[in-house]
């Protein structure tokens, strides 16, 4: 029988201390949340690696370092209301809520929603809701968001999740330039996003995520 348990342990020792991750919240919630419970069950032996976990076409479960190192940059406060994008299998969902008052998932996949929602309630994980709407839609009737996370890469956030983000608000995303990635953490100051760079990770860019292109002639 495999020792998911201390598999979790290694992993924070040796994915998520190791970079720079030392906020207390996160890297306890990383050794509570089942990691192995949030991803496909013919890939539970990978849950632990260091690498995405592939769940459908372009769709995956971030790597530890990742996930880790983007709630690190964002500092989510436990008064604070988040916004999940492409939450997949809950997994991110499930760590945010440790950290967050309140989490809203988006899940365009019904069914990845569907289970996502039967996780996250056999974990007794209350203070989270899985919504399966588009992912580049959000969820505007319950915001707007003091952070918002993007659970795959972007080569452009749409603005309609912009416009979900609180006044001061952060949005942490990765950039894809081709083969090349970026994480960026936005913060929302005069109904804009500036961008800074803060580590270099790499992920499919989500459905509805694709930069806008130009007609051309």
């Amino acid at each position: 029988m495999t020792d998911f348990a201390t598999r979790r342990a290694t992993m924070v020792d040796t994915q998520v201390r190791p970079s720079d991750v030392t906020k207390f919240p996160i890297i306890a919630a990383m050794l509570e949340i089942p990691r192995e419970r949030f991803v496909p069950g013919s890939r539970r032996e990978a849950a632990y690696a260091g690498e995405n976990v592939a769940l459908t076409d372009r769709r995956v479960v971030l790597d530890p370092r990742t996930l880790a190192k983007m709630l690190d940059a964002l500092d989510i406060q436990p008064d604070e209301t988040v916004l999940d994008v492409g939450a997949g299998l809950g997994y991110s969902t499930a760590v945010i809520a440790r950290l967050a008052e309140t989490v809203i998932a988006i899940e365009e996949d019904p069914e990845l929603a569907a289970e996502a929602a039967a996780a996250l309630a056999a974990e007794g994980i209350d203070n989270a809701v899985v919504l399966c709407a588009p992912l580049a839609a959000g969820a505007p009737k319950h915001g707007p968001y003091d952070v918002i996370t993007v659970q795959g890469a972007a080569e452009d956030v749409p603005e309609a999740l912009i416009g979900q983000l609180k006044e001061g608000g952060r949005i942490g995303c990765l950039f894809m330039e081709g083969a090349l990635g970026s994480c960026r953490i936005g913060l929302k100051r005069n109904g804009r996003v500036a961008w800074r760079h803060a580590f270099h990770a790499a992920a499919p860019v989500l459905p509805g995520f694709e930069a806008r292109r130009g007609f051309v002639l």
